[in-house]
């Protein structure tokens, strides 16, 4: 009669309470590493930018013309600096790019204006140039193993003469130009945001995907960290590298295409200014969001964080070598707070957090 209430009285621990409290600990910490200086530190400092103009202009900066023209004036050289994401994270740098921008860019003109073709013709044949550049880029840098550091910068004075052979230093201009269809591919705008906003969004989350969601990608990352790993492990890093350099190509002669719209010429100036920047954003950029891995997020950010600078420069009247000192001041900084972990290419083997299997794609 006594051992009935015995046998009730060992009831088992509450197993709920234990997810109770451990759940939201769990993503107070994934929340404060999302958060961390580490992870977002360029938003910060774009922070504390967008508060040093607003004091300094407040009655030009802290507009909404403001945030249209950071974005507007910026698309195209986030196109640029997203072309070089990709054979960066294969550790292969494409020095053509600013001279395939102004190939396509002046190519595109001088189909429209000089041999009367339409706006579709001209920019196939434009981009299929392009396309070539890439082919020639990656043929060099894979299959003959050169440098692609000295391979592409080299590829890009060959570029540069077949420019001032078409264009003899001249921007050209004409009237097929400034007609639709056309000038609408980076003028047509929709609530005061052009469409190079949207391109730039488009290519953003296309290589955030292919990155960050294929096998492709975790390959190109394993091809990037060491190479000779990889292709012990099956991966064609070869192959992977061509096809980053040929896509790079491809991006870069569509953002001279989208310049030559927006201005309504072709320059064979158009890409020199974008170089420099478009790398520096890339290398910013990878010390975001993904700490020490080349990503599309990252770069865009870092691409506009430099683009409010100078633009608060600008409506604040300041003098011209200001622009050129925030741009370097920044890079600096933002590398140095951040911890320096792209600072040199042997840095891309280092990384914090879970690293994919290249076989499995799973994290270990």
């Amino acid at each position: 009669m006594t051992s009935t209430p015995t046998r009730a009285a060992k009831v088992p621990p509450a197993a709920p309470q234990r997810s109770t409290v451990v759940v939201p600990r769990t993503a107070v910490r994934r929340a404060a590493a999302a958060l961390s200086f580490r992870n977002i530190g360029a938003v910060y400092v774009w922070l504390v930018i967008v508060v040093l103009f607003s004091v300094w202009a407040p009655d030009t900066f802290p507009t909404t013309i403001t945030v249209k023209q950071v974005l507007n004036g910026n698309a195209v050289a986030g196109l640029v600096a997203l072309s070089v994401v990709l054979p960066l994270a294969a550790r292969v740098f494409d020095l053509s790019v600013a001279y395939t921008m102004s190939l396509t860019s002046v190519l595109t003109a001088h189909f429209l204006v000089s041999t009367g073709l339409g706006p579709f013709a001209a920019i196939a044949l434009a981009m299929t140039a392009a396309l070539l550049v890439g082919v020639v880029n990656a043929i060099v840098v894979v299959v003959l193993r050169v440098d692609s550091f000295i391979a592409t910068l080299a590829t890009g004075a060959l570029i540069q003469s077949l420019i001032t052979m078409v264009t003899n230093d001249s921007s050209i201009t004409g009237v097929q130009l400034l007609a639709k269809p056309f000038a609408s591919i980076a003028q047509l705008d929709a609530g005061g945001f052009t469409l190079p906003v949207l391109y730039l969004l488009l290519a953003a989350l296309a290589i955030w995907f292919l990155l960050e969601h294929t096998a492709t990608g975790r390959r190109l990352y394993a091809t990037g960290f060491n190479a000779d790993a990889a292709r012990l492990q099956g991966v064609r890093t070869d192959r992977l590298r061509f096809l980053t350099l040929v896509a790079s190509a491809l991006l870069s002669g569509f953002a001279g295409v989208v310049f030559a719209s927006s201005v309504g010429s072709g320059s064979p100036t158009a890409g020199t200014p974008y170089l420099l920047s478009a790398y520096a954003a890339a290398f910013v950029g990878a010390t975001q969001l993904r700490a020490g891995r080349f990503n599309a997020w990252g770069t865009v950010l870092a691409v506009m964080l430099l683009g409010t600078g100078i633009t608060g420069l600008g409506l604040a009247t300041s003098a011209q070598w200001a622009a050129s000192l925030f741009t370097g001041s920044v890079l600096i900084v933002a590398l140095v707070l951040t911890g320096g972990r792209i600072a040199l290419p042997a840095a891309l083997r280092r990384r914090t957090g879970p690293r994919p299997d290249i076989t499995t794609g799973k994290e270990v």
